[in-house]
């Protein structure tokens, strides 16, 4: 799998308070989107993260997001290695993405920049 770069997952109380910490941190400008009840702010390789508590517990289980080519080769990657899907692969904002555990516990998010797909 071509793993194109990795983003860390903040979960934060006050976006707004915190947008204004990461931008002036990466010199990056926030784009914001929503992902069911939770609101997120992409800044730099940071996803900022704030919503009910119910969806932020799931949320912090996963350690990172990995951007990758293809979820289709992504999941036959990890599949070879033992790891479990849990989750997806469903829409993106980007593409498409899904959530797997690593055979050693480890959850990670996968998402592609493939929007046609």
């Amino acid at each position: 799998m071509d793993i194109m770069g990795t983003s860390l997952r903040v979960c934060v109380d006050d976006l707004d308070s915190a947008i204004s910490v990461y931008e002036r941190l990466t010199g990056a400008e926030a784009s914001r989107f929503q992902r069911g009840g939770v609101s997120v702010a992409a800044v730099g390789c940071f996803f900022l993260m704030s919503g009910p508590e119910s969806e932020m517990e799931i949320l912090r289980k996963i350690t990172a997001t990995i951007a990758v080519k293809d979820v289709d080769e992504a999941i036959a990657d990890l599949t070879a290695v033992g790891a479990q899907i849990v989750a997806g692969p469903i829409p993106a904002p980007t593409g498409r993405m899904l959530v797997a555990r690593h055979p050693d516990g480890s959850i990670f998010e996968y998402v592609d920049r493939n929007p046609g797909a």
